[in-house]
């Protein structure tokens, strides 16, 4: 009797997960906004002004770890050497869309 009931909520979980909505994509429109008034002085054209070596080119993302949406909002979040963080300037949304616009621009090309 237990197996049926473990049974049967497998089954409800699974089709609960069927119908789950979505997340809500980025919004990378207001990503690139975000990204031309806050990092666009350093980072324009996925270049870095401060260190040629740490692009934002998708080879330099992936040698250092930061080609996922979550290392760069946490970069952009926390800052690092000479970049600063924006986690209190930027609101979670704001760094969800710049990232998400990043990668993209990235795994574009630029």
């Amino acid at each position: 009797m237990r197996l049926f009931f473990n049974a049967i909520a497998a089954l409800i979980t699974a089709i609960s997960l069927l119908w789950a909505t979505p997340a809500v994509a980025a919004d990378l429109a207001q990503g690139a906004q975000v990204f031309s008034t806050n990092c666009a002085a350093c980072h324009a054209g996925g270049r870095n002004v401060v260190n040629a070596a740490k692009t934002l080119q998708k080879s330099d993302l992936e040698k250092y770890d930061m080609a996922s949406l979550e290392a760069i909002k946490y970069q952009v979040q926390n800052g690092k050497n000479a970049m600063p963080a924006f986690s209190g300037r930027l609101t979670a949304e704001q760094i969800e869309n710049v990232a998400a616009y990043v990668l993209d621009q990235a795994e574009n090309g630029w």
